[in-house]
């Protein structure tokens, strides 16, 4: 009975919230398209400016790109090379918005905030594993 009460009350807390919606959505069409390639471009460049690692990794795909065009056997794996670089550009911008997402709620150490930064970090080790993987498969084919 305790319990139920007290998910009756955190529904109370958390309803009235669920019905609002941003002041940012309501465009449509083109405007909503250039819209959210204006808000891609700027968290292209704050990633950019800002994380350490998506430059290093992007330096990474800058190099290793030109070089499965050359190495891979034919579209398919060179597909695969590429698209598994892609990935963890993708999966780095995500664990950096994660991370930022933390630390704006706050900066104090906090067991659920480790673990989301961690389980961050876990995607992107994934990801970069992933490359090898195919590459060396591609490769040894």
């Amino acid at each position: 009975m305790g319990v139920v009460i007290e998910l009756q009350s955190r529904r109370n807390i958390i309803a009235p919230m669920e019905n609002e919606e941003s002041p940012f959505k309501g465009k449509t069409g083109l405007r909503r398209v250039w819209n959210a390639l204006g808000y891609s471009w700027s968290g292209l460049r704050a990633a950019l400016r800002h994380e350490d690692a998506f430059r290093q990794e992007l330096l990474l795909a800058i190099v290793l790109v030109p070089v499965a065009l050359w190495l891979g056997h034919d579209g398919t794996g060179r597909a695969l090379m590429i698209g598994s670089l892609l990935l963890v550009l993708i999966v780095e911008l995500l664990n950096s918005a994660v991370e930022a997402t933390v630390d704006r709620v706050s900066l104090e150490h906090h067991k659920l905030a480790k673990r989301a930064k961690d389980i961050g970090s876990a995607a992107v080790f994934i990801a970069l594993g992933n490359v090898l993987c195919i590459w060396a498969l591609v490769l040894f084919d």
